[in-house]
């Protein structure tokens, strides 16, 4: 579950991690009040209006902009607030901005310079063991900066089991060149985001840029956070954080019928039971010519029910030309599927586009009876060959 900025920066700073204070805001004039209420907690003067919503590159965009009074802070967040924002991480069509995040400004003068590094926290799915990437390069893409600069992206590793040591928070604030007060603010800032990273069960804490003020504070200037979903029955709080205006209305959609479906941009529809099988099945419609066009796993009752539901949420994307199901009958009989598909069929009434049934496991031979005896146009397969083969028929 991803979380907007001033979410992910409310979770770092429940654990201590200093951040950029902000008031988020639904209107100019809600924005407005916050940077009042800014002015009054904080003494800044300038404030960084920024778009929340789930995407990086935002600046990029123009949904993030500095504003030097209040009267700057009404015409920005106006102008922000109900635009689609189109980012190097959003579709062409960019993603509707509904709210806004009033920051304070800190990037304020003094003596020294102010730098900005790149910190995150993930799973090393190679080695089973957290990892913190950081590098001296932030505010920029951290993709460029491992294409073009690898040698200045540092990772530390650490074992869950014992958790960030004393010199392995040292040797992240030696590598990124900070002394002093600095470098022990860092070796705390670093510590602190650890600790929510795994108190909170995320799966991503992503901090760019992380910001050496000019008087040698360190703090979040932004926050990407991802909550693994899978924890989420941990921290029921959490679920009020969730905002599904930012999430696909057909994975939504998915979800509240029970369905793991992902979303995608092919023209071969999938049903599938099981993770595994799908994935097997959409490298089944590449070899075949296609691509698939979702992520489709049923479970392990696939009814009638449950496939006519499968069948509608496939059917919502324009771009699909067939359908492919794949089941394999171990915990649930392939005659079941069978007739689950037919009564799917013809309670809809208005498929029009090539159904390709590959039912393997318990009862094949029987459902494959049934499919071929029932009427409808729907191609039946028992081998995984001869379905990419009608797959690749019916996109000829």
């Amino acid at each position: 579950m991803n979380l907007h900025e001033y979410q992910g920066k409310e979770i770092l700073n429940s654990f201590g991690v200093r951040i950029q204070r902000g008031i988020v805001a639904k209107s100019a004039q809600d924005a407005v009040v916050a940077a009042k209420q800014l002015t009054s907690e904080t003494g800044t003067s300038w404030y960084v209006v920024k778009a929340q919503v789930h995407a990086g590159g935002r600046g990029k965009g123009g949904g993030v902009k500095l504003a030097k009074n209040l009267q700057e802070v009404e015409k920005i967040s106006g102008e922000i607030i109900g635009m689609d924002l189109v980012t190097p991480q959003t579709s062409a069509e960019g993603k509707r901005v509904h709210q806004v995040l009033v920051a304070e400004d800190v990037y304020y003068p003094g003596e020294s310079e102010t730098e900005e590094f790149y910190v995150s926290v993930l799973l090393n799915r190679s080695t089973g063991r957290n990892m913190i990437m950081y590098s001296t390069e932030g505010g920029m893409d951290i993709e460029t900066v491992a294409e073009e600069t690898p040698h200045l992206i540092f990772t530390e590793e650490i074992d869950p089991a014992v958790g960030i040591l004393p010199f392995q928070a040292r040797r992240v604030a030696f590598n990124l060149g900070l002394s002093g007060n600095a470098f022990k603010e860092m070796t705390k800032f670093v510590t602190n985001l650890y600790t929510a990273y795994v108190q909170s069960d995320s799966s991503l804490f992503e901090i760019n840029p992380v910001l050496k003020t000019s008087d040698n504070k360190i703090l979040a200037v932004d926050a990407k956070v991802t909550i693994d979903d899978n924890a989420l029955y941990r921290h029921k709080n959490y679920l009020d954080l969730r905002d599904i205006r930012e999430e696909s209305a057909i994975e939504v959609e998915a979800g509240k019928l029970g369905l793991n479906y992902v979303d995608l941009d092919g023209n071969v529809g999938c049903m599938v039971n099981g993770a595994g099988l799908a994935m097997a099945t959409m490298d089944l419609i590449k070899q075949a010519g296609g691509e698939p066009a979702n992520f489709l796993d049923v479970g392990g009752t696939a009814d009638a029910a449950r496939v006519e539901a499968a069948f509608k949420i496939i059917l919502k994307d324009p771009n699909v030309k067939a359908i492919l199901i794949n089941i394999f009958g171990g915990i649930v009989r392939c005659d079941r599927v069978a007739q689950g598909v037919i009564d799917a069929y013809k309670n809809m009434g208005n498929i029009n586009v090539p159904i390709i049934v590959r039912l393997q496991g318990t009862n094949a031979d029987v459902a494959k009876e049934l499919i071929d005896n029932s009427g409808l146009d729907v191609m039946s397969a028992t081998q995984f060959q001869e379905a990419a083969d009608k797959v690749q028929e019916v996109l000829a």
